[in-house]
């Protein structure tokens, strides 16, 4: 249970929702009152319309293990280098494990990410005395600690949508190629990942939080970039021969039906391809990562429930892996 001031929530109470929904991400948040003081209890749901996906039953009884819909965020399995989830926040948790054991440079290593979304958005840690801690629980969070990566993974701290930005700003000379999509990408995009802070809003209003901004000014096409996104496989995957690369997939790349947003039949636009389709684009993502003779560290692969079909899973794992086995 946290307590906070009630004066640190909007003042219309029919605002409070989204506000806290937007603050906490990925968990639900119940509210009762005690006076001036609010007490919040952030729970992962167990609702399954918070989730979107109405064939979601059918991935997680693919997936085993008897995963409800309130342990989604904690499902995780390892078979070498390829790291397998529901929720893509693991793959942060894989690559601190990763860096106990990695020889070299770590800004010689290429990022590829490819997902429906860019994923740098900012965590709920704060720093509190020159240490980054967990906003929601206190504890000190560092890239370089799995075990308090898994914690802050665990509370909600590090999300879905920021799990990319604690280990950019840890090596902040690292390069992100980010493979997505029409219609979120038309075009490419060249940038510098700019650390940056934050106030937070709500548990620590005198702290500030730590990100990153996607800085696209100043940006010519013959620099070299932190970050480069594309939709173009061939540019995406030029120039890595030999060069130690950290792979992931997440699988809202191919269909992002959902989004996960309720609203998502309103959708003017959105990424849905059947899934003929996808198993060819399955095909020609890993033919051309063999090709490009990168030397793959890990393999980090989410299923993303609430964006990409539940129905797919089990037909895509059998493909992508088939693929994985040949680079990694």
């Amino acid at each position: 249970m946290i307590d906070i001031a009630k004066c640190l929530l909007p003042k219309k109470e029919s605002d409070w929702y989204s506000f806290l929904r937007d603050y906490f991400c990925d968990k639900d948040v119940l509210i009762s009152r005690d006076g001036e003081k609010i007490k919040l209890e952030i729970e992962w749901s167990s609702d399954a319309l918070r989730y979107i996906d109405p064939n979601l039953s059918i991935g997680l009884d693919w997936w085993g293990g008897g995963v409800s819909y309130s342990s989604m965020w904690a499902a995780s399995r390892r078979n070498g280098k390829v790291h397998t989830m529901l929720y893509d926040t693991w793959t942060l948790h894989g690559w601190s494990k990763w860096l106990e054991t990695f020889q070299g440079s770590v800004n010689d290593v290429v990022i590829l990410h490819v997902d429906d979304h860019r994923d740098l958005s900012t965590p709920r840690l704060v720093i509190l005395d020159n240490i980054q801690v967990d906003a929601i629980t206190k504890k000190p969070v560092s890239i370089r600690d799995p075990s308090s990566i898994a914690e802050a993974i665990s509370s909600g701290a590090i999300g879905i949508g920021s799990f990319l930005t604690p280990f950019v700003r840890e090596f902040p000379q690292i390069t992100v190629r980010h493979l997505c999509q029409p219609p979120k990408n038309t075009a490419d995009v060249f940038a510098r990942l700019v650390p940056t802070t934050q106030s937070d809003v709500l548990l620590h209003p005198n702290a500030v939080r730590p990100g990153i901004k996607v800085d696209t000014e100043k940006c010519i096409f013959t620099e070299s970039f932190g970050y480069f996104s594309t939709n173009n496989l061939d540019t995406w995957s030029q120039g890595l021969e030999g060069r130690p690369v950290l792979l992931h997939i997440d699988m809202d790349y191919f269909n992002n039906r959902y989004d996960g947003d309720s609203d998502w039949k309103t959708f003017e636009e959105h990424l849905d391809p059947n899934l003929s389709s996808i198993l060819v684009q399955i095909d020609e993502l890993t033919d051309v990562l063999a090709s490009s003779k990168a030397d793959i560290q890990d393999v980090a692969i989410a299923y993303s429930p609430g964006f990409f079909p539940a129905e797919f899973w089990a037909e895509c794992d059998v493909r992508l892996r088939s693929g994985i086995a040949k680079i990694a």
